[in-house]
């Protein structure tokens, strides 16, 4: 329903899209009593409960994109390329569902028209030429109409922009993410990133499982600035094996190779906390290697960059305190639905 696809890339978790669902809910019965009362009261109500439901939508506070509980879809796309691929989804279903149903209809006619009690004498048939040519052509044009905007997409993934706004160097090792931002001063800002710890979280700021969920929180996230085109070197430790730089919700995934340099490029119109894993099997900790984007505005970036450069525990504190305590919206909503 188009009220759910609202909500579905704004709930920060399933808790929040349900409390979202039924104030939706709510709102919808309570403008039905005015419609039939007239009743002064019960439209002022409506306007609160609509107040409420907004504040909750807009709960940006708390926002993250991660895998929420019973997804079936593919994460909210934060890049152009990420909208490519929801749309190139959505497109390929039309041909696959099809596809699907038509020969499960197929295969049940020939069980029960062609069963041996329906026909004792089987048919000789062995050739059949307007069958033959449809089972040729219509499948070439499937894989045409699918080759095109394939390729389309494709290219785009790998045509590298000119002049990136930032260039960032991600090194796999086992079990951990190294960062370095090129051009960042004579002393380039670099730090590791290790899977968040659970007697860590206190001390990190990071207790708040929503935003920061076990397994992919990180201890130092990547901070990048909002609408800026970003170009990511990705290799991994000459001594190490493959690992894979996977973001789901930027439509990124390259493979981190010891003593090759590979790269792509991503653009992320909105400001949020992402997360992504390995996404190549790397050895007994594999699941223990996740990837956190924390995309930000040109100024905060600019502000933590130049504080990260003599004090990287100080500039995450600063910046989480900034991002996390901004405005507390869904407590707000609680307050006007009273």
């Amino acid at each position: 329903m188009p009220h759910r696809q609202l909500l579905l890339p704004v709930a920060a978790d399933a808790k929040l899209w349900f409390e979202a669902h039924r104030m939706a809910r709510i709102l919808r019965s309570i403008y039905r009593r005015s419609a039939l009362e007239g009743d002064y009261k019960v439209i002022k109500k409506a306007y609160a409960a609509l107040t409420a439901l907004v504040c909750l939508l807009f709960a940006s506070g708390t926002y993250a994109d991660q895998p929420m509980p019973w997804q079936a879809t593919l994460q909210p796309a934060a890049t152009p390329i990420m909208r490519e691929i929801h749309w190139f989804e959505q497109y390929t279903l039309w041909f696959i569902v099809p596809i699907t149903l038509f020969v499960l209809v197929l295969l049940l006619v020939v069980c029960f028209k062609f069963r041996a009690s329906a026909n004792p004498v089987p048919s000789k048939t062995s050739h059949n030429t307007i069958i033959e040519v449809i089972w040729t052509v219509g499948p070439v044009l499937v894989l045409l109409f699918l080759a095109i905007p394939s390729f389309t997409l494709l290219t785009a993934q790998l045509t590298l922009p000119e002049n990136p706004d930032v260039t960032i160097k991600a090194t796999a090792t086992q079990w951990q993410w190294n960062y370095e931002y090129e051009g960042s001063g004579e002393n380039p800002v670099a730090f590791d990133s290790y899977l968040l710890k659970e007697p860590d979280r206190a001390a990190a700021g990071k207790t708040d499982l929503a935003v920061y969920p076990r397994l992919l929180a990180v201890d130092n996230e990547l901070v990048l600035p909002v609408n800026k085109t970003v170009r990511v070197l990705v290799t991994a430790a000459p001594t190490d094996v493959i690992h894979a730089f996977a973001m789901p919700s930027f439509g990124v995934k390259i493979d981190a190779v010891p003593g090759r340099l590979n790269e792509t490029w991503f653009r992320a119109e909105r400001e949020g906390l992402f997360y992504g894993q390995c996404s190549e099997l790397c050895g007994k900790d594999h699941a223990f290697m996740p990837i956190a984007i924390r995309v930000v505005s040109e100024d905060k970036y600019k502000q933590w960059l130049t504080t990260a450069a003599s004090d990287l525990p100080g500039a995450y504190k600063t910046l989480i305190a900034a991002a996390d305590g901004s405005a507390k919206t869904v407590d707000v909503a609680e307050n006007v639905a009273k």
